[in-house]
């Protein structure tokens, strides 16, 4: 069962502020004429206001459209709520993302449970926030499902009715068939999701290689192959630059906290950090550092980063944007002793420092080079991610 709230972000802001509901609304990362749409409520949607648009280009649509900013811990709450609720239908409910769960359904009839779980979220998340549930015999096929029916749908694929399914849907309805893999299917001769259905095992190796084409026959015969931890390649953020005369280093710190309390709340530690940098000339530098050791600590993330940094040739523009990223992740949990710091200790402080943070709101404490950056680099809600 895939269960996925509809217009997440708007929705919740219209439950929590009746006034907000049957009107336009989008909540943005920005509210400048320049910031990008991260949400549309259905009103807006109907509208033709969508997720990527510039504030500017939702407004020209809809003059008295109500435009708010992102606030992640309210998403981050409702999100908490209904991942509990769905533990009462499961022993095992997967976060995707922020508004997206799949579970499996153990026992009574999927659709009772389903509709069932619509009931519970009206009466204990708010009545004003709905969710498209799938369901189907893997977890590839059930979020198909749920993406039919928007909002407030409720579909089940199976094997008396997916050959009807799979006729109304063009490939480019499937999840993870965009452009470049339907240009890969139609160079294998495959033009519809029927003809990729009935495609040979060899025919689907040509189109995506030997492991590829078997995994995509797998999926849509309705077996599940994707029931599998997923490894992250690398947790980051970044920030565009509203005018020059904002530092970097500042920024930088607040970057790298974030970026540090996201590896270490998602369990991991990385061996590698990266820089990158655009300048309002459109030049461009990237480099990346490999590490012979485990890190978690934020402050040897900005020891790294700062290196990468001061190597950096361009000096003769203003930065327009700036990202920070770690990668090599891993979730080993034994860490090499050093002979010049105490790990243990500092694993215990960072843990400390985090638990205090999530109690008393982020960068309650935090990097000394962070002083006056309260305006930049709010916090956000990366994609595919509840962090």
């Amino acid at each position: 069962m895939y269960v996925d709230i509809n217009s997440c972000f708007a929705s919740i802001e219209q439950q929590e502020n009746p006034l907000l509901r049957r009107k336009p609304l989008v909540v943005a990362a920005y509210v400048t004429p320049n910031g990008c749409v991260l949400a549309s409520s259905r009103e807006a949607k109907v509208l033709g206001i969508k997720t990527g648009m510039r504030v500017k280009d939702a407004e020209k649509i809809c003059p008295n459209i109500s435009v708010l900013p992102c606030d992640p811990p309210k998403y981050r709450k409702v999100h908490a709520k209904l991942e509990k609720l769905l533990s009462d239908f499961s022993l095992k409910v997967v976060s995707k993302s922020i508004d997206e769960f799949v579970f499996k359904v153990a026992l009574g009839n999927p659709w009772e449970n389903a509709l069932h779980v619509k009931r519970r979220i009206k009466q204990e998340i708010g009545e004003w926030i709905t969710v498209s549930i799938g369901i189907s015999t893997n977890r590839y096929l059930a979020k198909i499902a749920s993406n039919l029916q928007k909002p407030d749908g409720l579909v089940e694929i199976n094997r008396d009715n997916y050959l009807n399914v799979y006729s109304k849907l063009k490939l480019t309805d499937l999840t993870g068939i965009k452009l470049r893999n339907e240009a890969r299917l139609g160079s294998a001769g495959i033009y519809t999701v029927l003809d990729f259905y009935n495609s040979p095992l060899q025919k689907l190796k040509f189109a995506f290689g030997g492991v590829g084409g078997f995994y995509w026959q797998k999926r849509l015969h309705g077996y599940e192959i994707d029931d599998f931890p997923s490894q992250r390649k690398s947790i980051g953020n970044s920030y565009a630059f509203p005018n020059s005369n904002i530092p970097p280093i500042p920024i930088l710190a607040k970057l790298i906290e974030k970026t540090g309390f996201r590896l270490r709340s998602l369990g991991y530690k990385a061996r590698g950090v990266s820089l990158m940098i655009s300048y309002q000339n459109y030049k461009f530098w990237h480099k990346s550092l490999s590490l012979e050791r485990l890190i978690f600590d934020s402050r040897d993330i900005f020891k790294y980063v700062c290196k990468l940094f001061s190597a950096c040739p361009i000096k003769d523009s203003p930065i327009r944007e700036i990202a920070v990223s770690v990668f090599n992740l891993t979730k080993n949990d034994s860490l090499q002793l050093e002979m010049f710091a105490d790990i243990e200790k500092n694993l215990k402080l960072v843990k400390s420092i985090d638990k205090l943070n999530s109690r008393w709101g982020n960068f309650t404490v935090s990097h000394a080079n962070m002083a006056d950056t309260g305006k930049y680099v709010h916090d956000r809600i990366g994609f595919g991610s509840v962090n």
